[in-house]
């Protein structure tokens, strides 16, 4: 498992439109979504900026390569289009943070038990 987190960018005026849209996600995409390794998937939003999080199974490009085929994915990110102002870079790449740190049971729980 990899962990994600990509940013995309609102046009303004639509943070109501896109939060709407995210009250029904379509069970079809959803579907589609899980199927391609995608897990504990959660957007944010500050201002028009959004962050979205995902942990890919098994790496983050097998993930993105399999919902890269969904027919239902493709339909959402059209629909979306007039919403989104930003999500690629101008080659086409999901704008992706880098990790820098990650805390987890393990590493936690050994600092815990060192004190």
């Amino acid at each position: 498992m990899e962990r994600l987190m990509f940013v995309m960018e609102l046009h303004e005026g639509q943070i109501k439109e896109y939060e709407k849209r995210h009250e029904a996600v379509w069970p079809e995409l959803l579907g589609d979504l899980w199927n391609a390794g995608w897990r504990n998937y959660s957007l944010f939003r500050r201002g028009t900026n959004v962050y979205a999080y995902a942990e890919c199974h098994p790496t983050i490009a097998e993930a993105l390569a399999s919902i890269g085929n969904s027919d239902a994915n493709r339909r959402w990110a059209e629909w979306f289009t007039e919403v989104i102002s930003t999500l690629t870079d101008p080659e086409g790449n999901l704008i992706q943070a880098n990790e820098v740190w990650h805390m987890n049971q393990e590493t936690a729980q050994s600092a815990a038990s060192a004190n």
